[in-house]
């Protein structure tokens, strides 16, 4: 009896045994399953938000206290839009062609793309020089317009991007003044003007009239050395680069603004100072520019320097150098960061940095500055149209350079 009772035993817990085998098989042929199965990559890390755009600031006028006053000016980034040029920016915030492309290497200049960050190198070191009447320096192609303060109101500075003179036809450096003014002028191009036309196959007429094709624009003013002059254009594009025969071109609505405003016999003072560098409130700040091609020589280095004493002539980072900063450094009781301030001298991106405050990198200068609306600044002196540069009416006036 015993023995049966065993067997029956075995015989019951036989399926039991057998069930959990089965459960165990469906285990692991599922186990199997999920180890064959491609492994899903994390989804990636949303991109941070984009800082909102505040309305861009204008860029032509800044309060100015010539006890105090040395930078002007707030830099400034904002996104191109698809159907935009570097031109067109540039012209949107009152800026050259030459000063937006230097401050964006990499960047094509005219198909940047949607959405592309572009810097605005909008604030300035003032030149060193007198602060009165029309400072031009010709590294930086700007011009400063430093307005006689009206009775009772603050000082003001205005400035303003410039086109100069090509190769081969230098804008003069020297102080000069404004001997005449004149409004729709004709162009009575120079003999050697006329020349360099005819020899590239496009002759000039004796006298080219008020009109689009008048490269003066609307308004002419005539400087004390003869045949150079400050002027409209009828090719605002233009402005910002090294593209006349040693006239100072201005925008047609930047020229329009301060015509009136500039009298006869102003003082103009013309400086080539590509390496500014000048103490404001608690820092040191430095904007450096390249010299112009015919300032080196063919192994593209420093020529013998032949400008007035007073520019500044230093494309590079030196210890004298090191020391002149250091030596306007030491009375604000500062610490001169010289890897940087050796970077913006070298970079010679036209953009303003303080390289007197510490743990400030060009990196986190760029990251933390104002990002901008990519619109018209209120108060701007241009319209955004490219109205005529000419007016219907007005007596033409000869003159004689462009």
């Amino acid at each position: 009896m015993k023995m049966m009772a065993n067997r029956f035993d075995q015989r019951c817990a036989a399926p039991q045994h057998l069930r959990r085998v089965a459960v165990c098989a469906v285990l692991a042929a599922l186990a199997g399953c999920s180890v064959f199965q491609p492994e899903t990559a994390p989804p990636p890390p949303p991109e941070p938000p984009k800082p909102t755009a505040l309305p861009p600031l204008a860029t032509h006028e800044f309060p100015f206290d010539p006890k105090t006053t040395t930078v002007v000016g707030t830099l400034q980034i904002t996104h191109s839009h698809h159907e935009d040029t570097l031109a067109d920016i540039a012209r949107r915030f009152n800026l050259g062609y030459d000063e937006v492309v230097r401050a964006n290497p990499g960047v094509d200049p005219w198909l940047p793309g949607e959405g592309t960050r572009i810097v605005l190198p909008t604030q300035f070191v003032l030149p060193e020089a007198p602060a009165e009447g029309i400072v031009v320096n010709i590294a930086a192609l700007r011009m400063f317009y430093f307005p006689k303060p009206k009775k009772d109101e603050p000082r003001v500075v205005m400035t303003f991007p410039i086109g100069i003179g090509k190769v081969g036809w230098a804008t003069p450096v020297g102080t000069t003044k404004i001997v005449s003014k004149r409004e729709k002028p004709l162009w009575t191009p120079p003999p050697s003007v006329r020349k360099e036309h005819e020899e590239a196959g496009d002759p000039l007429p004796a006298q080219v009239p008020a009109g689009p094709d008048n490269p003066l624009g609307l308004y002419a003013m005539n400087l004390g050395w003869p045949s150079y002059l400050i002027h409209g254009t009828n090719k605002p594009p233009g402005v910002g680069m090294r593209a006349s025969h040693g006239c100072i071109r201005m925008y047609p609505e930047d020229i329009a603004t301060v015509y009136p405003e500039i009298p006869v016999g102003m003082k103009v003072t013309v400086v080539n100072q590509p390496l500014l560098y000048r103490w404001q409130g608690d820092a040191l700040y430095v904007q450096s520019y390249p010299l112009h091609e015919d300032e080196r020589d063919g192994a593209g280095k420093e020529k013998k320097p032949v400008v007035a004493a007073d520019a500044v002539k230093a494309p590079h980072y030196s210890d004298a150098l090191g020391n002149q900063m250091w030596q306007r450094v030491k009375p604000h009781g500062a610490m001169l960061d010289v890897a940087l301030a050796e970077q913006i001298v070298n970079s010679q991106q036209g953009i303003v940095v303080p390289v007197t405050r510490p743990e400030l990198t060009f990196e986190s200068l760029l990251s933390s500055a104002r990002v901008v609306e990519n619109a018209l600044p209120e108060g701007s002196n241009w319209d955004g149209r490219d109205e005529a540069t000419t007016a219907e009416t007005a007596e033409p006036v000869a003159t004689s350079a462009q």
